[in-house]
């Protein structure tokens, strides 16, 4: 690369003029100074932002669970997935407000059961227990606990 003493000798050998000079003088300093102020990456840089992956959805995890489970209740005819994802937010709510497992399959309205489809009480309480595993995870040990308890677990 040329620097600037030579390249100033250079345009005086080719025969510049003064105003040629100065031109080139001043573009080699812009050029230094450009160079001097780049960013290198060094400490002052920002570090990348860190991605956190999503949050995986209730609905996905569940009825993926729901299916590694393959419920005998189900192998004739089982529930929809938009029928069965509306249980386990019920579920969740209910024993946020205290309620047993026993209260949950013992109320027609938070047994899972459809027009054409039934499911035996232990797929039941499993389902309990997949629902509260991706829905509202801080529920599960309790409803595990209970299920112990009664010999159903």
């Amino acid at each position: 690369m040329l620097t600037g003493r030579m390249m100033l000798l250079t345009i005086r050998a080719l025969g510049g003029t003064m105003r040629t000079t100065t031109a080139a003088i001043a573009a080699v300093l812009l050029l230094g100074a450009l160079t001097a102020c780049s960013d290198d990456g060094g400490d002052d840089a920002k570090p990348p932002a860190e991605s956190s992956a999503p949050a995986p959805d209730p609905d996905t995890e569940f009825l993926a669970a729901v299916e590694a489970a393959a419920f005998a209740s189900w192998e004739d005819t089982g529930p929809t997935d938009d029928e069965l994802v509306t249980f386990p937010p019920l579920w969740c709510g209910e024993l946020e407000a205290g309620h047993s497992v026993a209260y949950l399959l013992d109320d027609p309205t938070y047994y899972p059961i459809g027009q054409d489809w039934g499911t035996a009480k232990p797929d039941a309480q499993e389902l309990i227990v997949l629902g509260t595993e991706s829905y509202c995870p801080e529920m599960r040990d309790q409803v595990v606990e209970e299920l112990r308890a009664t010999g159903a677990y």
